[in-house]
Parts: C-alpha cells; structure tokens; sequence
C-alpha cells in the first residue's frame, strides 16, 4: 500500500492499541468501557505496564475477544526473555518485546478470557511455522535491538534480518500456501512526508507508514493505493474469520463505545475519536476489505538481507486445501518506530 497511515499522529503504544482495538484510550475503570476515553499520551497506563503490574489496564474489547468467542485460533509472538508480570528479572539483556509493543496482557477481555498464554515466545513461532501449526492468525513483534527504533544504537540491518527470518519461516512451512504476510511499522519514525495525512478524528491519522502483503496470493507488481489504516487489518480478520461480526455494540459483549472505524467511518468533526453509526464518505474513506483479492503469483522479495525462499510452484485456491473449506492464514509482522 502506498497510502497506508499510522492510526494516529503519536507514538508506539498507540499505534498498538490501534492494532489489536481500534482504539487508544484512557479508562477510569478497567472494567467499565464507558469509563474510557480517547487518548495519545498514556504515560500512567505505560508506567503500569514498565512496571509489570498484573492488573487489567484498558475495558473495551479488542479483537481477540471476538476470535475467542468464535474458536478462531490466534496468538502474539513476542521476544523469548519478554516478562510482562513481576517477578521479572532485573537484567534487561536478551530478547525482550518492550511492553508498549504488547498490549494484550492488560486488556481485561484477554484476562477474563483467560487468553495470556496466546502471548507467546518467537521460539514457540518458529516451530509452529515449521510444523505447518501457525494459528489463523498472529502478531509478531519485534524485540529490543531488531526495532529499528531510532537510537536505538542498533543498526537498521538487525531489524531487516529478523524480518528476513521471520518471513523465510514461513515461506519454508507446511502453511505458506494458506499465508498472506502483512508487514508494516508502527508509526514513521521521522519528520517529513510530502503526502498530508487525512483528518478523520482528533486522533488522526499519522504520517504514511510502509504496508506490504507477502504472500503466494499478492499479484505481482500490484500497489493498492486506497487510504487505509490499522483498523484495515482488524476488517480483514473480521470479514475472513468472523463472519463480518465488528467490534462495535452491537456484537461485543461490552456494549460499550464505538471504536474508531475506518470502513463504518468516523465524522470528521467526532471530538472524541469514536465513529459515528453511518458510514464516512469524502476523503479519507477507507473502501471495504472485501475489495481484497488474492491471486496466485510470486511474493515480492520485500527484505534486503538473504533473498526469501522460493514461493511454491503451485498454490491452491485460496481458502481450500484438499477439498475443505479454509481461510487463509494471516501473519502481521510488526516493526516497531517511533519514541
């Protein structure tokens, strides 16, 4: 995608919110949705989780919630030294997701869900790509020093690497064939772009940030140029594994407020970053997922580094193999920028 935003003009916890929710906000109570309210900043909510306080943090549901409920499996890898609960160990080497970048453990529906072993280690990753045993879908973060997070005091080819790794894995699995890769970052990591982000909401959107599909189904060659944003994946996962259900009151068990929607829109003029029942039109508007199309062909060689395994000479129609109706499995591989 060339037209691929951050979800909002800020920073890596955010960004991550948006990821997994549609939605950064504040809550008064962590059980109490309504409590919540639209905001960038999350210092005391960052605090708690560099903390490693083993409390509930944010109340409205986050698409797990809805895979849960509907038996679709899922997980979030994270670095294998990662601790997001006390006690922790006080040295900060190894590889350890920063806890902006893993949200999940403090939403209150993964808790009550009973959900936090779906956070799991990159080693556990890699042998479930190699065992043709991926979930339907999954998140997988970077860790500290592979970022590339601007002084870090890494270089940019660590990252590159272990997103090399990452996609190589999967290629070689008994899964790729069933697999579309979304690669992105979490916000620019710089001070210019010549393209002005659209205006949806007070929370957004943020500078471009890279989208690319790697996978046997992306065409060749092709550049989506719609105006999307993270809320894009969240449609993806809700039409292909959901059945179209969205994290909205009227099919989550919260009942509590609209996250912003790109596809269901948000009013240009909504102060609270919510969306609003109708549907956006104007500028801005994302088009619907459903426009996705996958068709067989060569996924695009998206890393420097070692060169990617060769894609199979056959694929399958996508959402069958051997005769059974399937749907494709879907990686987002995350590279974290910003502060």
């Amino acid at each position: 995608q060339d037209r691929m935003f951050a979800p909002a003009d800020s920073w890596t916890l955010p960004a991550h919110l948006f990821l997994v929710s549609a939605w950064a906000a504040t809550c008064d109570n962590p059980r109490d949705p309504m409590s919540c309210v639209s905001d960038l900043e999350l210092n005391d909510e960052a605090a708690i989780q560099r903390s490693h306080e083993d409390v509930p943090i944010w109340a409205w549901t986050d698409i797990t919630h809805l895979l849960h409920e509907a038996g679709v499996s899922w997980s979030y890898y994270v670095g294998d030294d990662t601790c997001e609960f006390d006690p922790c160990p006080n040295d900060r080497s190894g590889q350890r997701t920063v806890s902006q970048q893993n949200p999940l453990p403090w939403f209150t529906t993964v808790r009550q869900n009973r959900q936090l072993d779906r956070v799991q280690g990159h080693s556990e990753f890699y042998a479930a790509a190699a065992n043709g045993q991926l979930p339907s879908v999954s998140w997988v973060m970077p860790y500290s020093g592979v970022g590339e997070h601007p002084g870090a005091g890494e270089p940019i080819w660590k990252g590159q690497r272990h997103v090399t790794n990452v996609v190589n894995a999967v290629m070689r699995g008994p899964d790729w064939e069933h697999t579309a890769i979304f690669l992105t970052w979490d916000d620019w990591g710089g001070f210019y772009d010549h393209v002005v982000p659209p205006r949806v909401d007070r929370n957004g959107y943020g500078i471009r940030v890279p989208g690319i599909m790697i996978s046997p189904w992306a065409r060749r060659g092709m550049i989506d140029s719609q105006t999307l944003s993270f809320d894009a994946y969240l449609r993806l996962i809700e039409d292909l594994f959901l059945d179209g259900a969205r994290l909205d009151p009227d099919t989550t068990v919260d009942r509590g407020p609209v996250p912003r929607r790109g596809a269901a829109g948000s009013r240009h003029d909504e102060p609270t970053g919510l969306a609003s029942h109708g549907p956006r039109r104007g500028p801005g508007a994302r088009q619907p997922a459903a426009r996705v199309r996958f068709r067989p062909g060569t996924a695009p060689a998206a890393d420097p580094g070692p060169s990617p395994v060769a894609v199979p000479p056959h694929a399958h129609p996508i959402g069958r193999r051997d005769g059974e109706p399937t749907a494709p499995r879907i990686i987002r591989r995350w590279c974290g920028r910003g502060r």
